[in-house]
C-alpha cells in the first residue's frame, strides 16, 4: 500500500507540532510542511513573549482551557527531554485598585475551574516577598507559569519531522488548493504538490489559505501589532519573573506586562495596535491589500465602533514612550520612561467575526480532506502539542479516543 502523504501549510509552532504529531502517531506517513518564508517560526512564534501559560484566563470547558492545561505539561516534558530552556519563574496577576480586585475574584474562580496548579491569592506583603519592587492591593500567584524559547522548540519539532522522513519545504507559499476525489492538489512555490490530506496552520494568512480550499470568508484575520519596550540592563533586577495586570474581560489582550526572558532580558509589553499590514512590524508598515481586506470586512467597522476609545489610547501609547510606561508603572513604579528603550514587536493574527466579535477560542474548520485552523491566538504556543493532538483527532476522525 502506498504511503499516505499529509501536507501542512505553515512552519510556525502549531503547524510543526501538527506535523510532528502525525509522524509520531501514524508511523509511515510522510509529512510535507509548506512554508512561505525561508526559515521556520518566522512570524508569530518568534515574535511572542516566550511565556508558557498555566491556564488562568480561559473560559472553563473551552478548547483554550482544556488544551492549555494539557499542552503546558506536554511542553514541559518535551523541553526537559530535549534539553531546551524551560524556567518556572512564576507570575503575579496584580490588582492595583478596587475594580481590579473585583475582577480578580472572577479570575480566581475561572482559574480554579481550570485546575491551575499552585495558584494562590496573596496580599501586599507576599507580593513584595515574590517581587520586591511590585506594588498592588492583591495578586494571584501562579508559581508554575514558565518561560521558554519557542523558536528553538520549533527547530526541534522540524528536526523530529525530517528524521521521520518528512520534509520542511521553505520558500513555498501556497497559492492554490484543489480537492479531488482522492487527494488535495496545491500549488506551493510555483510547484504542484499532491497530498492525501492538507492541514492549514497559516497564522497571519490562515483565512486566505482556507478560502483557497473552499472555506467561507469568516472569521477574517485582522492584524494587531504588539510593541515591546526593553528594560535597560541596570534595572532588570527589579523584575524577577512575570508581572501582569488583571485583564479586562471584554478584550482577548492581556494588557501591558513585565516579562523576563530566558536570555535574562526584561520586556515591557505588548500593547495592541491595529496594524496596516499582516506583517506590519513597524508603525508605518502598510500593505494595501491587507488594509483593504480589513476595511471591507463588516466586522472591522463594528469592532471600531465598539472599541474606538481603547484604540485611540493604544495608538497614543504606541507613539509616546511616556504614555506607554504610565500604565506599566502602576505595577513597578521604579521602571519609568528613562529606564526602557524601544524593543521588538509582533503581529497577532486576531480572528474577527462578521458581527465585530473578537474570536476568543481556538477555531477549527473541517473541509473534506482539508482541515483549517482558523483561530489560534495565545495560548497557542503553550498549547501547541495539545492542539496538535486535537487536530490529528479531527483529521482522522478520532475525536472520541
Amino acid at each position: 500500500m502506498a504511503e499516505e502523504v499529509v501536507g501542512v501549510v505553515g512552519a510556525g509552532i502549531v503547524g510543526l507540532a501538527v506535523g510532528r504529531e502525525i509522524v509520531r502517531r501514524r508511523p509511515g506517513t510522510r509529512v510535507v510542511v509548506l512554508e512561505k518564508e525561508q526559515r521556520v517560526a518566522a512570524h508569530q512564534t518568534s515574535h511572542n513573549s516566550g511565556v508558557v501559560h498555566a491556564g488562568i484566563y480561559y473560559r472553563p470547558g473551552s478548547l483554550k482551557a482544556r488544551l492549555c492545561t494539557r499542552g503546558r505539561a506536554m511542553l514541559r516534558e518535551y523541553c526537559t527531554d530535549r534539553g531546551l530552556p524551560y524556567e518556572e519563574c512564576g507570575k503575579l496577576v496584580v490588582a492595583v485598585d478596587e475594580e481590579d480586585v473585583r475582577r480578580m475574584d472572577d479570575l480566581y474562580s475561572r482559574a480554579d475551574s481550570n485546575a491551575v496548579p499552585g495558584l494562590r491569592r496573596i496580599g501586599p506583603a507576599e507580593i513584595r516577598d515574590i517581587e520586591p519592587y511590585c506594588t498592588g492591593l492583591a495578586a494571584l500567584h501562579s508559581p508554575y507559569t514558565a518561560i521558554t524559547d519557542y523558536t528553538r522548540i520549533c527547530e526541534s519539532f522540524a528536526a523530529d519531522i525530517t528524521s521521520a522522513g518528512g520534509e520542511i519545504r521553505l520558500g513555498a507559499p501556497v497559492t492554490a488548493v484543489t480537492e479531488t476525489a482522492d487527494s488535495v492538489e496545491a500549488v506551493a512555490g510555483g510547484q504542484q504538490v499532491r497530498v492525501d490530506r492538507l492541514v492549514v496552520c497559516a497564522g497571519l494568512h490562515t483565512d486566505r489559505v482556507a478560502r483557497l480550499a473552499g472555506d467561507g470568508p469568516g472569521p477574517r484575520i485582522v492584524p494587531f501589532r504588539g510593541e515591546y519596550m526593553l528594560v535597560r540592563p541596570d534595572k532588570t533586577h527589579l523584575v524577577r519573573g512575570l508581572i501582569y495586570p488583571v485583564p479586562d474581560p471584554r478584550y482577548p489582550f492581556l494588557g501591558v506586562h513585565f516579562t523576563r526572558r530566558v536570555s535574562g532580558d526584561v520586556e515591557v509589553g505588548p500593547n495592541a495596535v491595529l496594524a496596516f499590514a499582516r506583517e506590519g512590524y513597524r508603525f508605518f508598515d502598510v500593505n494595501l491589500a491587507d488594509l483593504v481586506g480589513t476595511a471591507v470586512w463588516p466586522g472591522s467597522w463594528a469592532m471600531a465602533l465598539r472599541h474606538w476609545a481603547t484604540g485611540v489610547k493604544e495608538v497614543y501609547g504606541s507613539l509616546s514612550k511616556r504614555a506607554y510606561m504610565k500604565a506599566a508603572q502602576r505595577y513597578v513604579p521604579d521602571i519609568g520612561p528613562a529606564d526602557v528603550v524601544r524593543g521588538g514587536s509582533g503581529v497577532r493574527a486576531q480572528a474577527l467575526d462578521r458581527d465585530g466579535s473578537l474570536v476568543d477560542d481556538f477555531r477549527i474548520h473541517e473541509l473534506g480532506r482539508v482541515t483549517a485552523i482558523r483561530n489560534a491566538p495565545s495560548p497557542a504556543a503553550t498549547s501547541c502539542m495539545a492542539i496538535a493532538e486535537h487536530v490529528v483527532d479531527v483529521v482522522y476522525g478520532e475525536k472520541g479516543r
